[in-house]
């Protein structure tokens, strides 16, 4: 890859983490515990419970790919960048701006 390729990658992961750090913060919020003396009625408090328990998932989502793009931001100038962890053929590039914390090519993904 040129020089100028990795600085829009750079960009465009620098952008991503961005993103993904404001949806951390909000489904922490989602996620707060639910008062038991909260007076919303048993459906609609367990409809709560049931709604934080997919903001949760959503959460752990998120942070696990905040961590695999802060980890492809460290590996952007290194020598292998760009090749399959797997096979070690040249990942496409849409994949890498479509998918920037993607470290295997779309065949080995699957």
């Amino acid at each position: 890859m040129n020089k100028d390729q990795l600085e829009e990658i750079e960009g465009l992961i620098d952008k991503e983490i961005e993103n993904t750090r404001l949806q951390i913060a909000d489904y922490k919020e989602l996620t707060k515990p639910i008062s038991p003396d909260c007076a919303i009625g048993r459906v609609s408090r367990m409809d709560a419970i049931n709604n934080k328990s997919i903001n949760e998932a959503a959460l752990r989502s998120s942070e696990e790919k905040l961590k695999s793009l802060e980890y492809v931001l460290t590996k952007l100038n290194a020598p292998d960048f760009g090749k399959c962890a797997r096979c070690g053929d040249t990942i496409p590039l849409k994949r890498i701006v479509l998918r920037p914390q993607s470290v295997f090519c779309v065949r080995c993904a699957r």
